[in-house]
């Protein structure tokens, strides 16, 4: 569905269900370069086992309108706007990678908004190294061949086509090449310079209040397990998964495992 968020277009997957304001919300940000479709099998249940499902495409992404905004506080700031424009007074945020670090800031500076936090391939910072950014920040086709190579576990480079995926007719790595190629250009170098110049996750860490679920990869090589730890460490209320055999891509490489976990977080039952 579309709504409209600060003036612009911005286009939500509600899983199949209408928003209702009666049923507890759950926000699903995607990370850089990426939109609403990697929350595919997750955003579907959740919507039919109790929640109001948004699953965001981003400001510049996707089939939202506007330009990609330059910070992670900018981006919190718009997760916020798009619970007024939904009419939602809380949710719960769930993020991966760069949406990470906003559910993160939205968490810690918009307290009363946020019911909880699931963070997904998520460290303190996430330095970029400048060739990648150089690479993004130009449109090149060896940015996405890194990102994508270097997010993905064994799961993913396995097998001849790039590795098996759960859902039947995709393929891991082939599918990410094909979602990062329809961005729009100098988009990925924003959401990437916007992850390595944010310094604030050990501060935001220590004032976010709400429950808070780390899901992590074993094999992630992005945002390593043991970095992820280390800030699940910094927040009062916080329980920590590390998914065996997955890399940084936890919800596409490992998607019932990271649904099995959200749903106990959000306290569901599946089946």
């Amino acid at each position: 569905m579309q709504l409209t968020v600060n003036g612009t277009p911005a286009f939500v997957h509600t899983g199949g269900r209408e928003i209702d304001p009666a049923r507890p919300a759950i926000v699903l940000i995607h990370g850089a370069g990426m939109d609403h479709s990697v929350w595919s099998l997750q955003s579907r249940y959740l919507a039919h086992h109790g929640r109001s499902v948004l699953a965001v495409d981003l400001p510049g992404h996707g089939r939202s309108g506007g330009e990609p905004l330059g910070s992670i506080a900018a981006i919190a700031d718009w997760v916020i706007a798009l619970l007024d424009a939904a009419g939602l007074e809380r949710a719960a945020l769930v993020g991966h990678s760069m949406g990470a670090l906003v559910a993160l800031d939205a968490a810690a500076r918009h307290g009363a908004r946020v019911e909880a936090v699931a963070l997904l391939g998520v460290a303190e910072r996430m330095p970029v190294h400048p060739d990648l950014l150089a690479a993004a920040h130009a449109g090149e086709q060896s940015a996405i061949e890194m990102v994508i190579g270097w997010g993905h576990g064994p799961r993913g480079h396995g097998g001849a086509q790039g590795g098996s995926c759960p859902t039947p007719g995709l393929a891991l790595i082939p599918g990410g090449r094909r979602l990062m190629a329809s961005i729009r250009p100098g988009v990925l170098g924003v959401d990437l310079a916007a992850c390595n110049e944010y310094g604030q996750g050990a501060d935001a860490a220590a004032s976010v209040a709400c429950p808070a679920l780390f899901l992590l990869g074993a094999l992630d090589k992005m945002t390593p397990a043991k970095a992820g730890r280390a800030l699940a460490a910094c927040i009062k209320s916080s329980q920590v998964v590390v998914l065996p055999q997955t890399g940084h891509m936890v919800m596409t490489e490992a998607p019932d495992a990271v649904l099995d976990s959200l749903t106990s977080f959000l306290s569901l039952r599946r089946g």
